[in-house]
């Protein structure tokens, strides 16, 4: 028991990792604890929209540990382009430092999940990925550009960022989201894309 409390307190610092979007209606920045609750019942409510099978007891575990390891390397904005596979290695390194603290052999299942999703090759982690990718996109919608003006990130940008991965986990979603991005290029809700200095986002 004191294995699984020491590290139910560890993963606790999740809170402390501030991502770069805000919640709706509020000036300060989610952390990344608060995303990965909210795109969990997230996935849960669309899951009349889930393309064949899928096993939605997976998907909301696989987005409860996706980001786990940003307690060690903290956040970068999905809109960033470069230095992503250092990012990753870093995050695997985390994230099996983390489920070691659980006893026996019961963290090695969290750390599969953990790889699913980053691997993106079943359904459930396609879906997962969707719904990880577009939450991002609609806070940045509700508020008007959001992170988008804040950093500079063009429309072009976000449709490269994002497109593939929901529209390949959940088309129904993409076609709504694709919708939704057309109408705020037209009201001026995205950046200016800067220099080769804006890709290190």
């Amino acid at each position: 028991m004191q294995q699984i409390v020491d590290f139910i307190l560890e993963v606790d610092r999740l809170k402390a990792v501030t991502r770069k979007v805000r919640p709706a209606g509020l000036d300060r920045y989610e952390n990344s604890a608060e995303h990965s609750w909210h795109i969990a019942l997230f996935a849960a409510s669309l899951a009349p929209y889930t393309e064949g099978p899928m096993d939605l007891d997976r998907v909301i575990r696989m987005l409860l540990v996706h980001d786990l390891g940003e307690i060690d390397t903290g956040d970068t904005i999905v809109f960033a382009r470069d230095g992503w596979q250092e990012r990753k290695s870093a995050e695997r390194a985390a994230v099996e430092r983390m489920f070691a603290m659980l006893p026996g052999t019961s963290g090695e299942a969290f750390v599969a999940l953990w790889e699913e999703f980053e691997v993106a090759e079943t359904g459930e982690a396609r879906f997962a990925h969707a719904v990880d990718r577009a939450m991002p996109v609609l806070l940045n919608l509700n508020n008007e550009g959001g992170s988008w003006k804040e950093h500079s990130i063009s429309y072009a940008r976000v449709v490269e960022r994002v497109g593939p991965e929901i529209e390949a986990g959940c088309p129904a979603l993409w076609r709504y989201i694709e919708a939704r991005l057309v109408e705020a290029r037209e009201k001026q809700w995205f950046g200016e894309e800067l220099p080769a200095a804006g890709d290190r986002l």
